[in-house]
């Protein structure tokens, strides 16, 4: 039972079923209010009119047992004292009028009714010999007529003969025709209401079923793409625009993302080994000739090698480090005194920098300005200026050199990780491909960008920009 109600479709159809079924409560009790207020309304007008109907000829002077009263509905003709003078044929009891009784009286009144006795003496002192009342009282009630028994809506109308007698005229009509019609309604809607649900219920089920069945299909594609571990599939998209179809595109950007990060970091393994194997190899080899010959062993070779592999080392361990997450930290520097530090002692190099402070790491700032330098020095001919300024909201620093510069096609290219252009590729010239990459990172990691374009000896100039603190 919860797996069946813990999907999607059965709790839509739940929902639906439910709401339905309020609906037609609600609606099918105003109907049943509605309906039994008119017929009501409908009984009570046609007790009025059966009551003027008696009322008019009594105004008009016809004695009591002239009257012709209604043999279908009762009526009684009441006086002033609660006696019934008129009474229709066949009524043997009645009940919700001004008396109970069912024959004419002679006698003293016997049943009368306070309330209604107190009403009808103040209405009939209105009235002038011969005159009817305006409106009538309405009442519900029961009377017999010829052994059947039935609810009445009655009307009291007031009259007074051309004597001056003041009289009250109670007329019924039944109330029969109003429950049947209630009850044949209640008996359909009894009946209508489950079938309709039963139909809410059928076409919800079938609908979210077709509106979902893109979404098992992307679950589906998901669980093997899980399962074979293959990045390079994607689930299928409708062709729809709507919630689901919009779902199946952001996971295949997802998994695109996914497949492409997953390839960077495998080309990043393969390369950073084929980067590790070279210098240590080398070392290798150089310890092992040391040891058979400690002659013919190059020290200062082996300690190169040790140095470059230290700096891989490094530079792989930040990489990993910033690929991971790692924010810098909120202090603050002086970015023109990091750049002092960083071009001192370099052959070449002069220096323009302003102070201007911002906010993160400044051994990681540092860090890029040292790979710029870096690489200014192995591509200049004979200089390499730097210089710091402040540009509105961002800190500029620039390190330009006088070398060949950087084709166009290729300034995005060079951020990429263990990419050297062809005429850098020698490791012997050349670090490993990470420089430029490390530094345009930490750049994007501290809010702001690294670019490179022309400078104006003709060489290179790299630009880094970083938010003001």
């Amino acid at each position: 039972m919860r797996r069946l109600f813990g999907s999607v479709r059965a709790r839509a159809t739940l929902g639906a079923a439910l709401v339905v079924a309020v609906a037609l409560v609600a609606a099918g009790a105003a109907v049943l209010l509605s309906l039994r207020a008119n017929l009501v309304d409908q009984a009570g007008t046609q007790a009025e009119r059966s009551a003027r109907g008696v009322a008019t000829p009594i105004s008009n002077g016809t004695s009591y047992a002239e009257l012709d009263l209604d043999d279908d509905n009762p009526v009684q003709v009441v006086d002033e004292d609660g006696r019934v003078v008129a009474v229709s044929e066949g009524l043997e009891r009645i009940g919700g009028t001004a008396t109970d009784a069912v024959k004419p009286q002679t006698g003293s009144g016997s049943g009368a009714g306070g309330s209604d006795d107190d009403n009808t003496d103040e209405d009939s002192a209105s009235l002038e010999p011969g005159e009817i009342g305006d409106d009538a009282v309405l009442s519900d009630g029961t009377a017999t007529i010829d052994g059947d028994s039935a609810d009445y809506r009655f009307a009291a109308l007031e009259v007074e003969t051309r004597d001056g007698v003041p009289l009250t005229v109670w007329a019924g009509e039944s109330l029969e025709a109003e429950q049947g019609a209630v009850h044949t309604a209640l008996s359909v809607m009894l009946v209508g209401f489950p079938l309709l649900l039963g139909v809410v219920a059928a076409v919800t089920w079938l609908v979210t079923r077709r509106a979902l069945r893109p979404v098992e299909g992307i679950r589906r594609e998901m669980a093997a793409i899980t399962a074979s571990e293959d990045l390079a599939r994607r689930v299928p998209e409708p062709d729809t625009h709507d919630e689901v179809a919009r779902l199946a595109r952001t996971t295949n950007e997802t998994l695109s993302a996914l497949e492409a990060s997953v390839e960077r970091q495998r080309r990043f393994v393969a390369d950073a080994s084929h980067e590790l194997r070279s210098p240590i190899a080398s070392l290798r080899t150089q310890l092992e000739v040391g040891t058979a010959h400690p002659e013919l062993l190059d020290l200062e070779g082996a300690v190169e090698d040790t140095v470059r592999l230290q700096r891989l080392a490094a530079d792989l361990l930040l990489l990993a480090r910033l690929d991971a997450g790692e924010r810098p930290g909120d202090g603050r520097f002086d970015l023109g005194e990091v750049a002092r530090r960083e071009a001192r002692g370099r052959d070449g190099v002069s220096v323009g920098a302003e102070a201007v402070e911002v906010a993160g790491s400044r051994g990681q700032v540092g860090r890029i300005l040292g790979n710029l330098l870096d690489n200014a020095q192995r591509h200049a001919r004979s200089a390499v200026t730097v210089s710091v300024r402040r540009d509105g909201a961002w800190a500029v620093a620039e390190v330009a050199d006088d070398g060949g510069g950087v084709a166009e096609a290729d300034r995005e290219r060079i951020f990429e990780r263990f990419v050297r252009l062809d005429e850098a590729r020698s490791r012997d010239d050349g670090g490993a491909g990470l420089g430029l990459a490390i530094a345009r990172d930490v750049a994007a990691r501290h809010g702001g960008t690294l670019t490179v374009r022309d400078a104006p000896a003709g060489g290179a100039l790299f630009a880094l920009r970083l938010p003001l603190a």
